[in-house]
């Protein structure tokens, strides 16, 4: 049953992200959409990304993740990122590795939309009943979010549509951010 669900959410995934790259077409007869076709393509590239820091009681969190988009026109955007993660709650350690696909869609001038599927190696040590405990194993991330751009910067909310959370790195399906990119 979590096959049969996590296929179809590839396939929905699949589909956003194909449907978001078919509307650059349905732009290119717009005068502003022309511009961007005439460009090199190092022009319509932005570098950016992200960078988190949570603490709490016996609890540290840090993340980084670098991030290159593609601006297809004023509208659309697709890129590739990195994600690297580290928490600590009391004696429990876990370190998360991976990449992901994103695409980014800003439908008005101040709102983003974004899809980002990732895939990320967890590393997790924990103590269990007086045993250290160790395991390492792959798990996807298919975010949608909503933020407010406000020219290089935008700062929102996203949601992990494939959550599990006795496998998700982080500890809540929600998860605000705040991204950069020149």
């Amino acid at each position: 049953m979590f096959k049969k669900k996590l296929l179809l959410n590839y396939l929905a995934f699949y589909c956003l992200f194909t449907g978001l790259l078919g509307v650059n077409n349905l732009l290119a007869q717009e005068n502003g959409a022309a511009q961007y076709l005439e460009n090199d393509f190092w022009d319509s590239v932005r570098f950016g990304g992200s960078l988190g820091l949570s603490f709490g009681n016996k609890q540290f969190t840090g993340i980084i993740a670098p991030s290159a988009v593609y601006d297809f026109n004023e509208i659309v955007s697709a890129g590739v990122g990195l994600n690297a993660a580290y928490a600590k709650q009391g004696q429990s350690k876990a370190t998360s590795l991976g990449g992901s696909v994103l695409a980014l869609i800003r439908p008005l001038r101040f709102i983003q939309l974004s899809a980002e599927f990732q895939e990320l190696n967890i590393h997790r040590k924990y103590e269990l009943i007086g045993l250290d405990l160790e395991e390492r194993y792959w798990v996807p991330a298919l975010w949608a979010g909503i933020g407010y751009n406000t020219g290089n910067v935008v700062a929102g909310v996203r949601y992990d549509l494939l959550y599990d959370e006795n496998k998700s790195f982080y500890s809540n399906a929600f998860m605000p951010f705040v991204s950069v990119y020149f």
